[in-house]
């Protein structure tokens, strides 16, 4: 406790003595790409959209704070192997608009590889916008390291517009674990055609927060994409809210419950699953509420142990307007590739 209180003392003294010494702070920029060749696509009445937790290229392996191993660090032969699995399945599926959350852009766990350029290098998608949610210039943790990891969105078409809208803290981590962790965002992104304007909206929630602040973020999230919808833009709203449906029952099955370490224990979920309730109320999704309740094991998308099944719903696409009926798909196939399924829907534009 001595050497950790020292440890804590020391930490606290060098941030207090420079502004930002480890450069974490996160302004409203955001980073836009594009594909080393570009490929020409007219813009059909109906766009495929796609979203998907990445996990910075991490593919099954045992992270520490997945509780179920104690990796920090990926060789780059293992990032290359698991983004070449993420490339050939985004191929498959074919998006016209793909949302990922938890990409690495420079970062030293995942052997520095650029996963939005990557990405679009190794796919049918040529432009992409970028937000940074979790960035230092060395993280003094667990070997972690450098860190540039976020959320991007990724399309055939360029965008118009492109912004990073800053989400609450956890104002219950103390001063030192806060100014290094994650800062959560949203990422509006604008395209336009014949007229109409479209917003796509994505997002990652805190998955650790031990007080109010996920409620925090997600009413802000709600209330952002209602003044989009009140200026009668057309939005598509997607990414991992770390949030469990209304009417979720199972909550005590979940494999996180392996963790020890209070940072990087489960949420209580059982006390959330009224939070996406005004989401579904207000928008369509791309798996109706009634859909997930009849069949919801098919539309699980997360779990932190390879060996188990999918066993909860943290992922989401919403619109103000109208997805092709039935065209929502959750592929729940390819878990060897990520710790989270991804989502598909069929627009209509």
């Amino acid at each position: 406790m001595k050497i950790f209180r020292k440890y804590y003392l020391i930490m606290l003294s060098v941030i207090s003595a420079a502004c930002d010494p480890f450069n974490t702070k996160i302004g409203p920029e955001v980073s836009l790409y594009q594909s080393k060749e570009i490929k020409e696509y007219s813009f059909p009445d109906t766009l495929k959209v796609m979203t998907w937790n990445i996990k910075f290229g991490g593919g099954r392996i045992d992270f520490f704070f997945d509780c179920h191993g104690d990796r920090v660090i990926m060789e780059k032969s293992e990032v290359i192997n698991h983004m070449n699995a993420l490339a050939e399945k985004i191929r498959e599926v074919n998006p016209d608009i793909l949302l990922i959350q938890e990409a690495d852009v420079n970062a030293k766990r995942s052997a520095f590889v650029d996963q939005v350029q990557y990405l679009l290098n190794n796919t049918d998608l040529n432009y992409a916008a970028y937000a940074s949610q979790w960035k230092a210039s060395k993280i003094p943790s667990d070997g972690i390291g450098k860190m540039d990891s976020g959320n991007a969105i990724l399309s055939k078409w360029k965008f118009t517009d492109a912004k990073r809208i800053a989400l609450p803290l956890i104002q219950s981590q103390n001063f030192i674990v806060r100014y290094f962790y994650l800062k959560r965002n949203i990422l509006d992104v604008q395209m336009e055609h014949e007229g109409k304007k479209l917003h796509i909206l994505n997002t990652h929630a805190s998955a650790y927060a031990k007080d109010d602040t996920k409620k925090k973020q997600l009413d802000i999230i709600k209330a952002y994409a209602d003044a989009i919808s009140l200026s009668g833009d057309q939005l598509i709203l997607g990414g991992d809210f770390n949030s469990l449906p209304p009417y979720t029952e199972q909550t005590s099955k979940f494999d996180d419950s392996v963790c020890t370490n209070e940072e990087f224990e489960a949420d209580n979920y059982s006390a959330e699953t009224e939070w996406m309730m005004p989401f579904y109320e207000n928008y369509q999704a791309a798996i109706p509420l009634n859909e997930y309740q009849n069949n919801n094991k098919d539309h699980f998308t997360h779990t932190t142990d390879k060996n188990a099944y999918w066993n909860r719903k943290l992922d989401y696409l919403f619109t103000n307007e109208k997805f092709i009926d039935k065209s929502g798909e959750t592929l729940q196939e390819w878990m060897q590739i990520s710790d989270h399924a991804p989502i598909i829907v069929n627009y209509e534009f």
